[in-house]
């Protein structure tokens, strides 16, 4: 096995900064009494400006007068370590979380196909470079001493147990994971380096140190086994930001719904699915909420496409009140079955698919104002088809009888129908000037009151174009028109 650590130094900060809030800005975390509470700590801005951890936060803000002070959130932790497992389970099945900040990944079982290991630790690198976190890679054929390697050091790729040895050997006892109080007595006893604890007889080093911290030396070495919990991604999505004032205009949600929804985006490609609907829900306060349903056609993992949706809907809404907090929930994850292309493909760039088409005027212009045709078994062109809502299937449709075919459409000629069908029919401007087919009589309706007998015909009028009317049967005159040809 080998096993990939991910570590990420600042995920305590990370999980609580304001989305409006520059990663590259000094910040610190606190804890403490809540008039006078110290730094917990800090990230590399605000190292850079003297601050530490232990100082007190008006000290910290006397070196460095703007920076902010976060307390910590534990939960926020969590679902930004499950976030980035997730991005991690694309490239392996076994990914094991290592609270607080580290993720354990297998990838021996993944170098056949990614090609080895070069090239997963490029595709690897590239997924997480778009988290904008700072993190350190390292690998090694054994869990726990991959995770000591990218405390130290990010880039270490060792694949065999002697070079993981050999290297841990140089390292310093303080920062191999062990109990401060525990590397402090080594410190103390003078054994600075893995290589000299290493060196010592077992029963005297149990005696010193305890069988615990012995255990934790033996793992990362591989003499000792380690069961790790596999991470298994969630069935559903759930992500709520809150925010530290209250927002009163819509503009302002669209930021932190960008990066929530890049996070379903990430989450979808995991689950190799896509999401057919997601609810966005706006928290205001004294608990009055704002529900907004984005619901698809087809299932979708586009980011780009999932946020264009939600914001056009986002911006019809009113805000009853300003918004505290932001809910994205996704319950309905089918399959996904992207759109396969022609491989002679000779549409012109740029054009848009029809389903992303139909899904942004359905945004822009509600649900409602896109549909569907049926065909209604009625010989009456007024009455031969209907109007069905696009997210609603066709197939599960009340049933209707089955149309008694004409004498032409049983030979297959079934009559020519105008592509513009108008709703009712009104009187023809004009004589004909010539009539091209006809006639076509329908004879219906005398069971509900709407008894027609009509003679149809396709004529060209005097402006040259081809129209589809009729006159009652048996008479010559009173044109009506019923619809155009293209």
């Amino acid at each position: 096995m080998l096993w990939a650590c991910l570590y990420f130094p600042e995920l305590p900060l990370d999980a609580v900064r304001p989305p409006d809030c520059a990663r590259e800005a000094a910040a610190v975390l606190v804890d403490g009494p809540v008039r006078h509470p110290r730094v917990a700590m800090v990230n590399r801005a605000a190292r850079l400006a003297g601050i530490r951890s232990g100082q007190s936060l008006a000290a910290a803000r006397a070196l460095h007068a703007d920076v902010p002070g976060w307390r910590r959130d534990v939960e926020a932790e969590r679902h930004l370590l499950t976030a980035l497992a997730d991005t991690a389970y694309r490239f392996s099945n076994e990914v094991s979380l290592a609270p607080p900040r580290a993720l354990l990944v297998e990838v021996g079982a993944s170098l056949g196909l990614f090609g080895g290991w070069a090239a997963l630790e490029r595709r690897l690198r590239a997924d997480f470079d778009g988290w904008a976190l700072r993190y350190r890679l390292a690998v090694a054929p054994v869990a726990a001493g991959a995770r000591v390697l990218a405390n130290c050091r990010d880039g270490i790729t060792l694949l065999e147990k002697s070079q993981l040895i050999n290297v841990l050997s140089c390292f310093s006892v303080e920062n191999c994971g062990l109990e401060r109080r525990t590397s402090s007595s080594l410190s103390a006893m003078g054994l600075d380096r893995l290589g000299q604890v290493f060196a010592l007889p077992r029963a005297e080093l149990s005696r010193r140190i305890g069988p615990a911290a012995l255990l934790h030396l033996d793992r990362m070495r591989g003499l000792v086994g380690e069961a790790l919990a596999s991470y298994q991604p969630p069935t559903r999505y759930q992500r709520r930001i809150e925010f530290d004032y209250r927002i009163d205009r819509v503009e302002a949600l669209l930021f932190p719904l960008q990066r929530m929804l890049r996070d379903l985006g990430r989450f979808l490609v995991t689950r190799d699915g896509g999401v057919q609907s997601f609810e966005l829900i706006l928290e205001h306060e004294r608990q009055a909420t704002t529900r907004i349903t984005v619901g698809l056609l087809e299932a979708q993992r586009d980011a780009n496409l999932l946020l264009e949706l939600a914001r056009t809907r986002l911006e019809r809404v009113a805000l009853v009140a300003p918004v505290q907090a932001l809910n994205v929930i996704a319950d309905d994850l089918p399959t996904l079955r992207p759109l396969h292309e022609d491989l002679f493909d000779t549409a012109p760039r740029g054009t848009m698919e029809w389903p992303m088409l139909v899904e942004r005027l359905r945004a822009r212009l509600g649900d409602g104002a896109v549909c569907r045709f049926l065909e209604v078994a009625d010989h009456r062109p007024q009455r031969a088809w209907r109007l069905c809502p696009l997210d609603r299937d066709p197939s599960r449709a009340a049933a209707l009888p089955a149309r008694r075919k004409s004498a032409g459409e049983e030979t297959g000629t079934r009559p020519p129908r105008p592509l513009w069908l108008l709703r009712k029919a009104i009187p023809l401007r004009s004589t004909p000037l010539h009539i091209l087919a006809g006639p076509e009589r329908i004879e219906s309706g005398w069971w509900d009151g709407d008894d027609q007998r009509h003679d149809y015909y396709i004529v060209q009028t005097r402006e040259g174009q081809r129209a589809w009317a009729y006159v009652a049967s048996g008479e010559i005159g009173n044109w009506m028109l019923q619809g155009w040809f293209a």
